[in-house]
């Protein structure tokens, strides 16, 4: 099989959002979290704290995101979203993104039931078998979250080149006491997001839901 290139990399990386039931080797894992750790930092403080459950902890995990759901336990993030509203702009493309998704289901957009039990997807990992909680210390500001940001995008990038999926998911940041106690961690230990991964299952109708992006012209400005 020949090498991805780094462009083919970065077009053909996307949320996958169906996984088949195959765990991904210990080896894979660690080669594509190692060349993970090489991510741009500021001050080199590689302040990104990764942990990832497999097996039976990820299946205990799931149990328990997805009761706290079904059970209507409100969300209680580590980092909640400013209470702001966003240009309208923004909110087109992601009012476009989430009719992509549903079209590829057949969910219509006034099916509420269908819309929420895809949303509830998102607790059930996708049938994804590795899910990576990615943190930081309390003590990091908005400069380091943009570090971890920096770190999911070159992990997500290192799977794709190497056969693997991924879905970066905010939703995995909604009960971080459940990560905390999962993996023993102490409360310093901020939740920021989650990204399930594994293999793609293809025959998934969801997996053939791709989004665009905006223009160079409307994201870049250049001047001289």
């Amino acid at each position: 099989m020949s090498q991805m290139s780094f462009e083919e990399a970065v077009r053909s990386r996307r949320s996958v959002r169906g996984f088949l039931d195959r765990p991904v080797p210990q080896d894979v894992m660690e080669k594509v979290f190692d060349i993970a750790r090489w991510s741009p930092s500021g001050t080199n403080m590689q302040p990104w704290q990764t942990f990832v459950a497999s097996g039976e902890l990820r299946d205990t995990l799931r149990e328990q995101m997805m009761a706290r759901v079904q059970s209507k336990v409100a969300p209680d993030q580590d980092h909640k979203d400013p209470k702001r509203s966003i240009g309208q702009i923004y909110k087109d493309r992601r009012r476009e993104c989430a009719a992509v998704l549903y079209r590829s289901m057949d969910i219509a957009w006034d099916d509420k039931p269908a819309r929420a039990a895809a949303s509830f997807r998102n607790f059930e990992l996708f049938d994804a078998p590795h899910v990576a909680f990615l943190c930081m210390d309390e003590g990091f500001g908005l400069g380091s979250a943009w570090d971890v940001g920096m770190y999911a995008q070159t992990l997500m990038l290192a799977m794709t080149a190497n056969g693997l999926a991924s879905c970066a998911q905010g939703t995995m940041g909604h009960h971080p006491d459940l990560v905390r106690e999962a993996f023993g961690l102490g409360s310093e230990v901020k939740v920021l997001f989650g990204i399930s991964f594994g293999y793609e299952d293809v025959t998934m109708a969801v997996n053939n839901a791709h989004t665009e992006r905006a223009s160079l012209a409307d994201t870049v400005t250049f001047r001289a």
